[in-house]
């Protein structure tokens, strides 16, 4: 189970630990975005800071039509204690948790100001 925190903006954020290709983890705070499809949104210069491996690029439409490319890195999430091979997208300045990371797993959000956010794998 991951454990996380309604902020004051209202958003569910959770800490998550991220390996970089050298074994190096870092943990960072991260918006749980159920709007987004991908796995994990990380700032560029974090992706840098890690060293992540360079995967290709990738391209994405906003909710105001505007399309945006960014670059595509794999990483190594440890997402419920158990790592995990995923693919992040270098863009924003807050990271971000997508539905693909999400996949397979319960979501609950107690919508308040310091309110419990859970996420648990599914039955």
């Amino acid at each position: 189970m991951i454990e996380g925190v309604v902020n004051a903006a209202l958003e569910a954020v959770v800490t998550l630990p991220l390996r970089g290709p050298d074994g190096q983890v870092r943990e960072v705070e991260a918006v749980i975005d159920t709007g987004y499809s991908g796995y994990l949104t990380l700032p560029p210069a974090l992706t840098a800071e890690l060293g992540l491996d360079f995967r290709g690029n990738g391209h994405a439409y906003l909710a105001n039509d505007a399309e945006v490319e960014f670059d595509v890195y794999s990483m190594i999430v440890l997402w419920d204690s158990q790592p995990r091979d995923i693919e992040a997208d270098a863009t924003g300045s807050t990271p971000l948790v997508g539905m693909l990371l999400l996949d397979g797993h319960d979501l609950s959000v107690e919508v308040r100001d310091a309110g419990r956010v859970i996420i648990q794998a599914g039955e």
